[in-house]
């Protein structure tokens, strides 16, 4: 079986490396499995150096489509016209997909196009909010899909809801923790203030221009962790949002601003940390695995397990939620958390296992 895995954004590696590593350890007993993995975007990406690739354990990708449009129509389109012209230079018998972003929709369209087989890669995946683009993908992915790969009881019975062919909806569990978990004796601690000790700092984490963009909310955010916390703020943050929380016009003596970190170094700062503050589905996911106390600021999650039985609470942007949950984490009174189903890091060897299962018959 050849199969060509796309990938559109650096977190999509995370989730490919295992598949990677299985694949290889399949080849290396005489399999005849094959994969190619297609990146959407450029090689000259910043953030898709070979440390990446290093860190993961993985081989940097065979094929860059070079799509860097930032207007999502042309954006869309340019990604259709250059994957079909790698299919067609390329031809694989299944196309895998990776989450719910506009390159796994665009290649999604292009393979069933063209009549090959589509395997979705955390399907069933809903918010229930068409205004959000990311669902939009989800269901015109889950549609177009032969094959749906889950994370969850939750995500199979959002499928069965909408007459999802069952006998190919596979459990697979959260192939996110197969690459903490398989990296995790590796993690690399990075360069911090000398008074930050492991166990005693709140990593802080923030993407969405929405709340960078508002200096009142944003200000009222950073107030509310500083006044309920007592310990420093580590605090990855990419360019654009550590300018706007400097220009915020608070203390900074214990909110301290690192760049962006490596896969092994950011994991250090995770399963470090008395808590985490972000508003990352991934984040909560591997603070769940790790049985760090979260809060998401965010009223979604992908993933209701890290709140339903793991170490994750939402609060959303309600600024008495998040310090009534900082109140908990500083007296210490956090919830007990517990590893939801088949998170244990064998998500990409039942996945191998089901493909290897399908292409013989």
């Amino acid at each position: 079986m050849k199969i060509t895995i796309i990938a559109g954004a650096r977190p999509n590696f995370m989730k490919i490396a295992p598949l990677a590593r299985v694949i290889r350890a399949e080849q290396a007993k005489g399999k005849t499995l094959d994969y190619r993995l297609v990146y959407t975007g450029s090689s000259n990406e910043t953030n898709l150096d070979a440390t990446l690739f290093d860190d993961l354990g993985m081989d940097a990708p065979d094929s860059y489509l070079n799509i860097e449009s930032t207007d999502f129509f042309e954006r869309l389109a340019n990604i259709i016209v250059a994957f079909a012209r790698e299919l067609d230079n390329h031809p694989a018998d299944l196309v895998l997909v990776v989450d719910d972003m506009t390159p796994t929709m665009a290649c999604s369209i292009v393979a069933k196009k063209k009549n090959i087989k589509v395997a979705h890669l955390v399907a069933g995946i809903r918010s229930f909010d068409m205004n959000m683009p990311k669902e939009v993908n989800r269901m015109i992915t889950d549609g177009l899909s032969d094959y749906f790969f889950t994370a969850g009881i939750n995500s199979n019975r959002n499928l069965n809801q909408t007459g999802t062919e069952q006998t190919n909806v596979y459990f697979v569990g959260n192939i996110l923790i197969d690459t903490l978990r398989n990296n995790r004796q590796r993690f690399v601690r990075p360069k911090m203030p000398a008074n930050v000790a492991d166990g005693q700092y709140i990593l802080f984490t923030l993407n969405r221009r929405a709340v960078a963009d508002n200096p009142i909310q944003l200000r009222n955010l950073l107030d509310v962790i500083l006044n309920h916390t007592t310990q420093p703020i580590i605090a990855p943050l990419h360019d654009y949002v550590a300018e706007k929380v400097k220009n915020a016009g608070i203390d900074l003596s214990r909110f301290h601003i690192l760049s962006p970190q490596s896969y092994l170094k950011f994991g250090y700062l995770e399963s470090q940390a008395a808590g985490i503050i972000t508003d990352s589905g991934n984040v909560a996911e591997e603070a769940t695995f790790l049985g760090i106390p979260c809060i998401t600021i965010n009223d979604y999650v992908e993933h209701p397990e890290t709140v339903n039985e793991g170490t994750n609470v939402m609060v959303g942007l309600d600024m008495q939620a998040l310090a009534k949950a900082l109140d908990t984490l500083r007296i210490g009174d956090w919830k007990q958390g517990a590893l939801p189903e088949r998170w244990d890091g064998r998500t990409a060897e039942r996945i191998i296992q089901i493909l290897e299962e399908i292409d013989s018959k």
